[in-house]
Parts: C-alpha cells; sequence; structure tokens
C-alpha cells in the first residue's frame, strides 16, 4: 500500500475520474503535467478496453516509453539505470496500472533533469510510439487539428464561404461558395483580399487565412478587398455562418440516359446529398447509373451503409462487424426497399477507394448488383471509433474489422509497418490488368469467395474490379509544368481581370452551351505560351524529352507539338472552376481527360449479362 500511494499513480487516476466527471480544475496545479499524464492514462485505457485484438499491455508500455525517449532534445543522454531506460532488463509490465506508474516516473524524471523539454510534444510522441505494435489507423490527432477532422466529417464549418488561393503573396478569391455569406455580398471570383480586420493580410499563409477568416457562426470579420479594373478597394462586412462541405462533387447526365455521380468521401451530409443528386438526375430522365467512388477514402459508416442500401431490396446485407468485444459485432441490412433497387448501375474504383468506398463497392459486387469497374482498391476492412482526450485531442481506435456480404475481410497486410503499408499502393504494377493478375495469382484459397450468383471474388487486399480499366498513363511535361508553375490559374485569372464582364455577358447563363462551344482564341493561347515561357520552359531540340537545369525546362518541340491540345482543355476546366464552381468543372474535366469514364460507359452491355446471369444463378437456387 506504501509503494501504492508513494507512486502518485492514485492521484493520476483520481484525476482521470475527475476529468470524466467535469471536476478536474478544482485539484490541478499544474495543468499541462497533469494533462499530460491524463491524456497517457486515458489513451492505455482505451486501447485495452476497446481495440479489436487483445493487445499486450507490457508491449504497449514499452513502444510509449521508446517513442517518449526517442524526442529528447538530447538524444545522446545515457538513460542507463533511469526511468527512461529502454533496454528493459528485467522489466515485464503486468497491468494498466503498473504501466501508468511506470510512464509517470519517467516523465517525472525528465522534469526534475531537463524542465526546458517540450513536453506536450514528448507526451505526443508517447501516445503515438504506444501505436507502433497496432493498426495503422489507431492514431493520435492533435488539438490544432481536431476542429478540421470534426468539421470535415461534419460536412460543414463556420466561415465567410470562400474558396481561395494565395497568388504573389495576396489571397485570391477562386470562388465565392454558392449561397454563403460572400456570395450573398457580391464577393466573386478575382477579388484579392488584403486586409481583414483592418490589418494586413499580405504575406499570410493558408493556416492564416484559415484561422482568421474561420470563426463563430454570428460573428463578424471585416475584409478589404481590391478588384480588378476598380481604383478604389472595397470593405465589406461578413457576417459568419455555416459554410457546408460538400462530399458530391457533381452530378450530371453523360448522354440522356447515363446519370454520373462523383462522391469523394462519407460524411454526415453525404446520404443527403447523394439522395438529392439522385432525384434531380431521375427528374432529367435519369435511366441508369455511374457511381464514381475512385479516390474516395471513406469516412462514416453509417452513410456508406445508408446508400449502397438504396439500390437493394429489403433484407440484403450490406456489410457485417466482428470484434474481440460483442458490443461491436453488428449486422448491417436493409430496412427497406431501396428506391434505386432497379437501375442499372456500374461503380468506378480504384487504389484511392477505401473503407466506405469498399463496402459499397463490395455490396454492390457480392449481391451481384452492379459492376464494379476501375483498379483494385487500397484494402480496408478496419472500423474505427473516436475518443476526446483531456486536452480536446483525440485518439482513433480500430474497435472492429467489417466483412462484405461473402465474407471478405478486404484489409490488406500491416504487418511490415506503417509505412511499407501507405506505400504498397505506389509499388503496385501501374497495369492495372497485371496488378490484378499478380494479386490472384499469390492469393490461398482461404481468401477466394464467391458472391450471390457463384463468381469467383477476393479479399484480403481491396476489392478486385469486375472489368479492368487503366488509368492514363500519358505522361505531359507541358502539363506538369504549367500545375508546378501555376501557369494555367493564372492565365485564366488574367483573362477573368480584363475580360470577365463580356465573358460573363455571352457565357455565364448557359453552361451547356460553354461546355460544347466554348474555345480559346488563337491569341489568347499565344498568351498562355507566352506566360510558359516566362516561368521558364524554353523549347529546343537539343534535348530528347525534357530537361530540368534549376528552374527552367528545356522540352523538345515534338513533345508540345504531341501536348498542343492539353492547355486549352485545361485552362477551360479552370476558368469553369472559377467562374461557376467544382459541380461543373467535372463535366468539363471528364469530357477532356477521363478516359476511364469514357470506356466505362460502353459497359452497359455487361451489366446486363451480369443480371441475366444472376437471375439464371437465383431460378437454378431456387
Amino acid at each position: 500500500m506504501k509503494r501504492f500511494f508513494a507512486s502518485g499513480i492514485t492521484s493520476i487516476l483520481i484525476l482521470s475520474a475527475l476529468w470524466l466527471f467535469g471536476f478536474d480544475t478544482v485539484l490541478k496545479k499544474d495543468v499541462n503535467h497533469n494533462t499530460n499524464l491524463q491524456k497517457y492514462v486515458q489513451t492505455q485505457r482505451m486501447i485495452l478496453n476497446n481495440y479489436v485484438d487483445y493487445v499486450n499491455v507490457d508491449e504497449l508500455f514499452k513502444d510509449s516509453l521508446r517513442g517518449f525517449v526517442a524526442s529528447l532534445a538530447d538524444s545522446t543522454y545515457d538513460v542507463s539505470g533511469t526511468p527512461l531506460d529502454t533496454t528493459f532488463t528485467d522489466v515485464s509490465v503486468s497491468d494498466f496500472r503498473e504501466a501508468a506508474v511506470r510512464f509517470e516516473r519517467a516523465y517525472s524524471y525528465v522534469m526534475n533533469n531537463f524542465p526546458d523539454e517540450d513536453f506536450n510534444a514528448l507526451t505526443e510522441s508517447a501516445l503515438r510510439g504506444m501505436f507502433t505494435s497496432l493498426d495503422p489507423y489507431t492514431t493520435y490527432i492533435d488539438p490544432s487539428a481536431s476542429d478540421r477532422v470534426r468539421d470535415e466529417f461534419a460536412g460543414s464549418f463556420q466561415g465567410i464561404g470562400v474558396q481561395f488561393d494565395i497568388l504573389n503573396d495576396t489571397i485570391t478569391v477562386i470562388s465565392a461558395i454558392s449561397g454563403g455569406p460572400s456570395d450573398q455580398l457580391g464577393i466573386r471570383s478575382g477579388d484579392r483580399i488584403v486586409t481583414i480586420d483592418g490589418e494586413t493580410a499580405v504575406g499570410f499563409s493558408q493556416d492564416d487565412v484559415v484561422n482568421t477568416l474561420r470563426g463563430p457562426k454570428g460573428s463578424v470579420v471585416q475584409v478589404g478587398i481590391t478588384r480588378p479594373n476598380m481604383r478604389d478597394p472595397l470593405t465589406f462586412n461578413i457576417t459568419r455562418d455555416d459554410i457546408p462541405l460538400f462530399t458530391v462533387d457533381t452530378s450530371y447526365l453523360l448522354d440522356e440516359q447515363t446519370g454520373y455521380i462523383k462522391v469523394n468521401r462519407f460524411a454526415a451530409t453525404t446520404y443527403d446529398e447523394f439522395m438529392d443528386a439522385m432525384n434531380g438526375l431521375k427528374e432529367l430522365g435519369m435511366e441508369r447509373l455511374i457511381l464514381d467512388l475512385r479516390y474516395n477514402p471513406g469516412g462514416y459508416l453509417d452513410q456508406a451503409f445508408r446508400m449502397a442500401g438504396e439500390f437493394f431490396e429489403r433484407g440484403t446485407q450490406i456489410v457485417y462487424t466482428e470484434s474481440r468485444h460483442n458490443r461491436f459485432n453488428q449486422q448491417y441490412r436493409t430496412q427497406t426497399n431501396g428506391q434505386f433497387r432497379d437501375i442499372p448501375l456500374i461503380v468506378m474504383v480504384n487504389e484511392g477507394s477505401a473503407s466506405g468506398s469498399e463496402i459499397v463497392a463490395g455490396a454492390v459486387q457480392d449481391n451481384d448488383r452492379g459492376l464494379v469497374v476501375g483498379r483494385r482498391t487500397f484494402g480496408k476492412g478496419l472500423v474505427q471509433q473516436q475518443y476526446e482526450l483531456a486536452d480536446q485531442s483525440f485518439i482513433r481506435v480500430t474497435i472492429s474489422r467489417y466483412f462484405t456480404p461473402s465474407g471478405r475481410l478486404i484489409q490488406k497486410p500491416y504487418s511490415e509497418g506503417r509505412e511499407e503499408y501507405a506505400f504498397e499502393v505506389v509499388r503496385r504494377d501501374r497495369d492495372a490488368a497485371t496488378d490484378v493478375s499478380n494479386f490472384i495469382q499469390d492469393l490461398p484459397d482461404s481468401l477466394i469467395f464467391r458472391t450471390a450468383s457463384g463468381r469467383k471474388v477476393y479479399g484480403g487486399g481491396g476489392i478486385v474490379p469486375d472489368h479492368v480499366l487503366q488509368s492514363d498513363t500519358t505522361r505531359s511535361y507541358v502539363l506538369g509544368f504549367m500545375r508546378q508553375h501555376n501557369v494555367g490559374f493564372e492565365f485564366v485569372r488574367d483573362f477573368l481581370d480584363n475580360y470577365g464582364d463580356e465573358f460573363h455577358a455571352e457565357w455565364s447563363d448557359d453552361f451547356e452551351r460553354f461546355r460544347s462551344d466554348f474555345t480559346w482564341t488563337d491569341d489568347q493561347m499565344d498568351i498562355f505560351w507566352s506566360k510558359m515561357s516566362d516561368a521558364g520552359m524554353v523549347v529546343s531540340d537539343t534535348t530528347a524529352t525534357a530537361t530540368y537545369v534549376d528552374d527552367i525546362m528545356y522540352i523538345n518541340p515534338e513533345l508540345i507539338e504531341r501536348d498542343l491540345w492539353i492547355p486549352p482543355a485545361h485552362t477551360k476546366a479552370e476558368l469553369t472552376r472559377q467562374v461557376w464552381d467544382t459541380s461543373k468543372y467535372f463535366p468539363v474535366f471528364n469530357d477532356a481527360f477521363d478516359t476511364a469514364l469514357q470506356e466505362a460507359i460502353l459497359l452497359w452491355e455487361e451489366v446486363s449479362n451480369l443480371k441475366a446471369f444472376s437471375e439464371q444463378a437465383r431460378r437454378l437456387e431456387d
């Protein structure tokens, strides 16, 4: 008992309990250090109580201390024989209490011997070290990032409602978000924000802009704006409001009967956005749908489930989860008949499609509901839950694994470490068909499953598409250079500065005519190529391809000739984004550049064949 009380662990546990009930400020003498110790205790407890697999507390503690010591400013300090000794001679931590005691001793040792250390950073390093032996998705989110993460998944934030970029140290408005406070006041694309609340905003970083322009709903911020072709600056008093973060990038008709919807992630508003988009397309005559989930990293499982459910009959299994904790085991079956259960469906995926995207694609594939096309997906089959810590930071803990209806766990291996795990997609064969062939060839029988109609599907490394589509692997030095030096953006920006009124008068009320008929004049493209030269592009037949010397790119004229079509198409899409919004940008961009989508449009016969095969298999089973 003396050793127990002398260790100080009692105070940690009491403070943790008080924090849970909201009384932590009563007894804290040193808020910073107590908070750090609380965070350690909370993190360890939440992992031990909730993690999907059994966790070895000894390994958890030792990994955390290694992370703690590795972040000490003096990396040469001899920690042998101190509470910081990471050789762990004859050390075996048996329970949560002992781990917390040992960490407090190490923390106190540093306090007494190195009082100038950054203890917040040391504690965060200890927490991140604690996750070393766990999966890649059990992670720490520091307080500065927690608000942004919450906003992203809540589907909205509070601010003035502009998309912006920093050009020549000046905040330049790309577009005012439709219906937001700035849009209602008449702030428009091309405006330069030069002051905020009477102070200069020139030289602001991206973070500076976000920190000053975002704020609580109802608060007012004053911005000073210079506008092209206007001599005097303008002043706007903007009342901040809720600004939506849309997860449906765009929805439109590819032809008279084919709808297209692109979903960029699954946040709190995704299902509602998706239903609005679907109903809008139905009113326009949509009879079949391409659902684009490429580069969609996932998000809220319930939103993916609800969206997928609209394509199925009542009682269809979409996904299920399993954990060592029964409270996290769940079955996700549709409760009603989906509104779009009869519509022909193609789902597009690639290596950037993960988690929620794989849940949707897996349900569609396993139930033979539609055709999954594209490239093998990322391979994330783990579910996380988020827990708040004492200082409003968070940890995400993997609580369960999810399985597709056929029983597939599509999680790819992560035993070789987080870095190898993250870069696995980069190391896949660039040829999508070869990647799929190699993956299936090395797959054990235990990871081969069957769909409802008996088709083979595969687990252990993402969703393998029914029809492989190659990515556009064309390498354009011209496009790379113009992006690197922001030439396309500045070309469009200058065009609108000089001719914006004339452009709006002719085109802004007729987007479809713009999409089909607008082209740049030869004189305008001469200006573009002049900007490319000013940025450092030199046409030279002395190089076979393109060569960089410092910031100068020497490029063969044959490459220029080959890629002449790219700048007009790319800058037209950029013009669309700056005049309209992102939802209009994608149709123009896809028209010119999305070769996979153009191929997917041709696959409706395969969709019909799959439906016939599935119905025949069902009849034979009956």
